[in-house]
């Protein structure tokens, strides 16, 4: 874990001069002069005097690791020191945001504001020379957000170049996540209900479920084959076999995104598909280097996972035939992988340039998020899966090359509902860095 006294210090400053740079490029492509970015505001439910939680924009987050101060603001005018409008309010209900410190702060001008329409006092002169980027609900005055999308599309795009400083901010949030897992897998073991298991994982991580980067996926049993399963049923199966946990971690704004499955039975055969699946999931997080086309390695990935399935007996036909029929797709109904950063699924997966230009979807994959080609300094996630989906089974069932399936090891698979195993990966110059695998070593010693 980076020690802030020192690694921070030292890999912050490359950050923000690198962020200065991209975002002076963008004002100057769109035109503007100044580059303003609301943190966003706190939104009542509707009817009811209760807040939704709060979720920073991530373009004010990119700049500096601020990410409960709500009513804030950011300007950057190329030549100038970037001033934060740090909203501190006079609140006797709720927790009010601590003074700025820590090692990024001497890099700004602050102004703290004890009222959210004070920030219009410091803003820049001409809202109509701003670039303002943020949610419509974080209008000020005549500040409200015109999202360019000039500046919008070469931000984004760049975004994908993480910087020495981010990837020290998702190698923490990757153990954090780690430990997270590790102490759910035991409660699996214990026979916890889903919803004790996620209690297991929060109390691991030391986050609540606002600070996670996206919600558990605590899935036992049959509910492994609803992807985004998010019920966390309060009573355990009578009879566990199986449990898919999808959860990361957050630290300073950056999320880790982890998915591990287990067996009950450590010896059986669930436990079996589950290893292959594995093998060919670090096979795949291998060609995780410059120049590999993602799409195509996504292809690559139903190939393999077609031969699992193949050589496990669910399927009678060859993997080229399974995956130009679509029946590859039954059983892996998602992509491969996304990018990931400052958000799960981060921006730009499908950009061709900072221009806007985007590059298509593999036909007949439309699930899959990140179509661009790997570059040094990108981190995605590499995580496939083989799932026992009944909706997606009974679709099968109704075509021809249904002929080519074992439905009954299907049907004696339903119980386990799914696989997936998904690790973040960063692009190198050579080697790929696994910060999951990584994180999980780590945690062992």
């Amino acid at each position: 874990m980076p020690n802030q006294l020192t690694d921070l210090n030292l890999l912050y400053p490359e950050h923000l001069a690198t962020v200065i740079a991209r975002s002076d490029r963008a004002l100057l492509r769109g035109g503007f002069d100044h580059l303003v970015m609301p943190a966003g505001t706190a939104h009542y439910q509707f009817l009811d005097d209760r807040d939704y939680p709060f979720c920073v924009n991530p373009h004010f987050k990119h700049w500096l690791p601020v990410t409960r101060a709500p009513g804030s603001w950011l300007v950057h005018t190329p030549g100038r020191r970037p001033r934060l409008i740090y909203l501190q309010p006079h609140d006797y209900w709720h927790v009010v945001p601590e003074v700025p410190a820590g090692y990024w702060v001497d890099h700004f001008e602050i102004t703290i504001i004890r009222d959210a329409r004070e920030a219009l006092a410091h803003l820049p002169n001409d809202s109509a020379r701003c670039a303002i980027i943020g949610e419509p609900g974080a209008a000020l005055g005549d500040f409200v957000p015109n999202n360019p999308q000039a500046v919008i599309d070469l931000l984004h795009y760049q975004r994908a170049f993480k910087t020495p400083y981010e990837l020290a901010m998702m190698r923490v949030a990757s153990r954090i996540g780690a430990r997270g897992h590790r102490a759910a897998e035991e409660a699996f073991r214990n026979g916890a209900s889903e919803f004790a298991i996620h209690g297991a994982y929060l109390a691991a991580t030391q986050l609540t479920e606002n600070e996670l980067p996206y919600g558990n996926i605590i899935a036992l049993n049959e509910h492994g084959a609803v992807l985004h399963y998010t019920d966390l049923g309060r009573v355990p199966p009578v009879h566990p076999h199986s449990f898919l946990i999808d959860a990361g971690g957050s630290f300073h704004g950056y999320a880790s995104d982890i998915t591990r499955t287990w067996a009950w039975d450590r010896d059986g055969e669930f436990q079996d598909l589950i290893d292959a699946v594995e093998q060919a999931q670090l096979g795949f997080c291998a060609q995780v280097r410059a120049g590999q086309s993602y799409p195509d390695l996504h292809l690559h990935a139903h190939h393999v996972l077609a031969g699992v399935l193949r050589d496990h007996g669910f399927l009678r036909m060859s993997p080229e035939s399974a995956v130009e029929s679509g029946v590859s797709s039954v059983f892996f109904p998602h992509g491969l992988g996304h990018s990931i950063g400052l958000q799960v699924h981060d921006v730009a997966g499908f950009a061709a340039d900072d221009a806007g230009t985007t590059i298509p979807k593999p036909p007949g994959h439309p699930y899959l998020r990140l179509t661009r080609r790997l570059e040094p300094g990108m981190v995605t996630t590499i995580e496939p899966g083989l799932y026992f989906v009944d909706m997606l089974l009974a679709e099968l069932r109704t075509r021809p090359e249904a002929r080519d399936v074992d439905w009954d090891r299907v049907d004696a698979f339903r119980r386990y509902g799914g696989i997936r195993i998904e690790d973040d990966v960063v692009c190198t110059g050579g080697q790929p860095e696994n910060l999951t695998r990584d994180a999980f070593a780590a945690i062992a010693v």
